[in-house]
């Protein structure tokens, strides 16, 4: 992690300590402690009762407290070492992809050659991102369109860290143990930054942090109405399953954002190694329950194609997402970051991208963003109708 992205010391929690009661003296019983059985032997005590979960701890704020899973830990964010991700999940469910999972890169195709960064308003955008100390998707998932999007003055900020609690075989964003850390200034610097860049519509993501019992869905809520309080913006967020807990998706809901992005990703029969840790049926479930909470908010999801998914496969995905009532949709290439990550298994042409568009809008979605540089949030103010196509996604 670089020093202009470490959690400062004010803001990390303190060690967590066993809340229990001091021990008592040699000989005496603790206050409280359980009494011994009739006919125990003097000095003995029963059976001590199952530890219950720990309550949760306030993590940096007074007054607000989210649970964290596991034994008491420092909170203190731990990075993990990349490891091979194309051998399925700790279960073994899954067999690979269709490839030999060790064969080196493949050649890029002319189309997916793309310009160095550096023009228009891409010096502004880094600087405030740097000054405001903010993670962005852009760099923590190696988005071949970030030079595109910052010389455009946009940018998908990533919160609650930089350390996901997954390892999806396709995804460049590092591994860890955030270990229930949480920057509660967060929600404000994200706030002001989208204030600053006079966006008209803004994209919110996040890494997975299952460590949370809440899966992160407050700091969810608090930069949608810290975006709200400062800036005229539509807001996206594009959030994780939250492990199929309806009230932490309720959270996000009933904080108002305009859409609500979360991706399938890929094919049903594809799930177990490319998002070993999700489920095809919850991400479904996720955004029907969006579509049905009855808010003014509108669904996206997205898929990649490349990893071995047959044409039917992908024809049925985009017909759940129909039938769960997606309407927005984008579809991408998927590029392997590292030879750690699942293999491509094709590079789809871009005449293949532009049918399955036409087959998209043909089944009923009502904006479609399909091309081989496609990502969730590529030009996202167009695909939502912020902005007409060629329009400046900045606010005049």
């Amino acid at each position: 992690m670089s020093d202009e992205r470490r959690p400062s010391a004010p803001n990390a929690a303190p060690a967590r300590a066993s809340a229990g009661p001091p021990a008592a003296p040699a000989g005496r019983e603790a206050p409280g402690s359980p009494a011994a059985p009739t006919g125990a032997r003097p000095g003995t005590r029963a059976p001590a009762a199952p530890a219950p979960d720990p309550a949760p701890i306030a993590l940096g704020e007074p007054g607000h407290a989210i649970g964290v899973y596991g034994a008491p830990r420092p909170a203190v964010p731990q990075r993990l070492p990349l490891t091979p991700r194309f051998g399925g999940c700790a279960s073994g469910a899954g067999g690979g992809t269709g490839a030999d999972a060790a064969a080196g890169f493949r050649r890029l195709p002319a189309w997916l050659k793309v310009d160095l960064p550096g023009s228009g308003d891409y010096g502004d955008t880094r600087s405030l991102l740097r000054k405001q100390k903010l993670v962005t998707v852009c760099e923590e998932a190696r988005c071949p369109n970030l030079g595109h999007c910052w010389s455009r003055g946009t940018a998908t900020i990533m919160i609650l860290g930089e350390l996901c609690t997954r390892r999806c075989g396709f995804c460049a964003v590092g591994p860890g143990k955030p270990n229930g850390y949480i920057d509660w200034d967060e929600p404000r610097r994200v706030g002001e930054s989208v204030a600053a860049m006079g966006l008209r519509h803004t994209v919110i993501t996040s890494v997975a942090r299952d460590d949370l019992k809440d899966g992160g869905s407050t700091i969810f809520a608090r930069v949608i109405e810290e975006i709200r309080r400062r800036a005229d913006t539509v807001i996206e967020v594009l959030i994780p399953d939250f492990r199929g807990h309806a009230d932490d998706l309720q959270r996000v809901v009933a904080a108002g954002p305009d859409v609500i992005n979360h991706n399938l990703e890929t094919v049903e029969r594809l799930h177990p190694v490319v998002r070993p840790s999700a489920r095809y049926e919850r991400s479904l479930e996720l955004l029907r329950r969006v579509r049905e909470s009855g808010a003014a908010i509108k669904t996206k999801s997205g898929l990649m194609l490349g990893l071995g998914e047959r044409e039917d496969e992908v024809t049925q995905a985009l017909r759940d997402l129909v039938a769960h009532g997606c309407q927005l949709l984008t579809i991408g290439q998927y590029l392997r970051p590292s030879p750690n990550h699942l293999p491509v298994i094709e590079y789809v042409h871009p005449d293949a991208f532009r049918e399955w568009g036409r087959r998209a809008e043909a089944m009923g979605f009502e904006g479609v963003a399909s091309g081989p540089l496609v990502r969730s949030s590529f030009h996202a103010d167009e695909l939502a109708g912020t902005v007409r196509p060629g329009e400046s996604s900045k606010a005049t």
